[in-house]
């Protein structure tokens, strides 16, 4: 019996569990050498080993005996699918839902610092590498739709790999929510890459991670005892990185929004995945001030066709945290803002999401259900939910 029943259900966020040597497979002889020491994950000593052994626990018949009862419960290397591609059709089987939108794990935070380094050959090579990488996995299944890395250090590369990741099967392009070096993300040479996705009729997405340090690291001398994530390290969240989280997509949608990015697009989509949605409302609400405060003087806002936050329910879609409260932010940004994931197989996605959901949604219609679960979804990804077999849904 899978997790979710008697609903059609899209996941906006779900991940696979790269290998340390993962990119490097993936990548061009020329760009190898270079990206090697550019990619170390930082692992433990013994992480390595023990990344083997729980790889090599999915050949042993006594643990996937337990694939169906554990599909909430295992995370990470852990969880069905999670780095063997062709078990990860079993795991949505398990897990009840219709598709999912994949991202990688580990490798935002490389892909934007290559971008900020200067080396371009360096950052567009690890960028192909890792659109490689992610379509072959989802090849297994066209319930799988695979994110492909766009960076926008430079125009015309740009446009270039943007071209290439949907002529090799991109179902949304990941753009770093950072601000590249040397130019705005709203910046007019970056118009070729909205117009590719708008045409192909697939959105841009934001993921967390793709922003750069959230904070200072001081901000965690704090003259008290060490305080460690959910894994026991400092390599993810804890509560006051969190509170950071918003920082890099609200700054750069803004700044799109402002600079007429989605004036001139108006049939592109954005998808702002694992990074909230609870500071949405009060975000678009200082667009409007922005807005009226500014208007009188610039006008690039006085040539836009829409509000802020008309354009934010046109365009926009995020994903909460199980934490947040759904009903609220549907009532308060729009019920076509909000979308359902899991985060799988993540420790931060939680065992019960939809639980958890159904709680804050409380006594919402079923049209903003609805929405939430899947109208939303299909809205975002446009064309490429084409590719997910009609019986899945």
């Amino acid at each position: 019996m899978p997790y979710i029943e008697g609903r059609v259900v899209h996941d906006a966020d779900a991940h696979i569990m790269e290998e340390p040597t993962w990119l490097l497979d993936h990548a061009d002889p020329a760009v190898r050498a270079k990206l090697q020491p550019n990619v170390d994950l930082a692992l433990s000593p013994g992480e390595a080993d023990a990344i083997d052994q729980m790889k090599a626990r999915h050949a042993d018949p006594a643990f996937r005996a337990r694939d169906a009862e554990e599909i909430m419960d295992r995370k990470n290397f852990k969880a069905t699918g999670s780095t063997i591609a062709a078990d990860r059709p079993l795991a949505l089987d398990l897990l009840g839902v219709a598709s999912q939108l994949i991202f990688n794990t580990f490798n935002n935070s490389h892909l934007l610092r290559l971008e900020r380094s200067g080396d371009l050959d360096l950052a567009y090579g690890a960028a192909t590498a890792h659109n490689r990488g992610m379509v072959e996995f989802c090849s297994v299944d066209p319930r799988l739709l695979p994110t492909c890395y766009v960076p926008l250090a430079n125009f015309d590369r740009s446009a270039t790999i943007a071209g290439e990741a949907l002529a090799m099967g991109a179902a949304a392009l990941l753009i770093p929510s950072g601000c590249p070096n040397e130019h705005s993300p709203s910046h007019l040479g970056l118009d070729p890459v909205w117009r590719q996705a708008e045409e192909a009729g697939i959105p841009i997405v934001l993921h967390v991670g793709g922003g750069g340090e959230l904070l200072h690291p001081s901000y965690f001398v704090n003259g008290g005892a060490y305080v460690p994530d959910f894994h026991g390290g400092d390599e993810n969240f804890r509560s006051v990185d969190y509170m950071a989280i918003p920082g890099p997509p609200t700054q750069t949608l803004a700044t799109m929004i402002f600079d007429g990015v989605l004036e001139r697009h108006p049939a592109l989509k954005i998808g702002v995945i694992e990074q909230g949605a609870i500071w949405m409302p009060g975000w678009m609400r200082q667009m409007e001030s922005a807005f009226d405060a500014f208007v009188k003087h610039e006008a690039r806002l006085r040539d836009l066709s829409l509000r802020p936050s008309e354009f934010v329910r046109r365009h926009i879609r995020a994903t909460p945290y199980p934490t947040e409260d759904v009903r609220w932010i549907a009532e308060q940004a729009g019920s076509e803002v909000p979308l359902f994931s899991t985060d799988y197989p993540h420790v931060e996605g939680g065992r019960r999401p939809v639980e958890r959901f159904e709680t804050s949604l409380g006594d919402a219609s079923e049209a903003v259900r609805q929405a939430f679960y899947t109208d939303n979804f299909v809205d975002l990804m446009g064309t490429a939910i084409n590719r997910v077999p009609v019986a899945a849904h």
